[in-house]
């Protein structure tokens, strides 16, 4: 059997591992949007008006996203909109995006005289429930509020992929901004489902997330795990 060595503290902990369960792939499910279906979801936004886009998070899906959405501007012979992205993220954004294009840092979401769309993938979240774009905006501009929002948690152990009451205050938040959003849902093997609108409710898809992102796999002992989407890869807090 391998064994591999992790440090805990400033222990090694060994775990032998069974060879055969390391190849081991567990999918879950559900059926992916075709890429028509993609683009008549995306039809449902107006680019004919002024507006930036920006972007929250890097995956394949994020790509594909905005892969469509240029493709909608070049059809129609509009001027391609700016690219926001936190600074961070900027140059895995730049690979998405069409020779030419151009890519600015983000800072403040009252700061454009464009329309600002937010296009995101949801995520699992311990506090909120789940990563949406609405959680997003109040970790970065609401400091004064997730006070609030981790008194309000449902316990005190993780609770990724619940319906919690303190997500209400994230959704509330982001009522107060002129903005829209394109949440996107998705996993290693395609795009789940999409939605365009206000972030405060276009969250709501996030049902469909834990349908197709979350399996059960019975009881086991030990497991090293990957959550398979790129959108968390930067990050180990997920």
């Amino acid at each position: 059997m391998p064994e591999i060595w992790l440090n805990y503290g400033s222990n090694d902990v060994v775990l032998d591992i069974k060879a055969e369960n390391l190849e081991e792939k567990i999918d879950a499910g559900g059926k992916t949007l075709s890429d028509s279906e993609i683009k008549s979801k995306l039809e449902s936004l107006d680019i004919s008006k002024p507006t930036e886009f920006v972007v929250l998070n890097t995956s394949e899906s994020v790509r594909k996203t905005l892969s469509i959405l240029f493709e909608r501007y070049e059809q129609k012979s509009i001027p391609k909109p700016q690219i926001l992205a936190d600074r961070k993220i900027m140059n895995y954004i730049k690979n998405y995006l069409p020779e030419q294009s151009s890519i600015s840092e983000f800072s403040d979401v009252e700061d454009s005289n464009s329309k600002l769309v937010f296009i995101g993938e949801m995520e699992f979240d311990g506090l909120f429930g789940y990563e949406t774009i609405s959680t997003r905006l109040l970790k970065k501009f609401g400091a004064e509020l997730m006070l609030s929002a981790y008194e309000k948690r449902k316990g005190d152990l993780p609770s990724p992929g619940q319906d919690v009451e303190n997500f209400q205050i994230a959704r509330k938040f982001s009522e107060k901004f002129d903005i829209l959003a394109i949440e996107i849902i998705a996993n290693s093997n395609g795009m789940y489902d999409l939605a365009v609108g206000h972030p405060s409710s276009t969250a709501s898809i996030s049902k469909s997330f834990g349908t197709n992102a979350a399996k059960d796999i019975g009881k086991h002992k030990t497991m090293i795990i990957s959550t398979g989407k790129e959108s968390s890869n930067n990050s180990l807090s997920k």
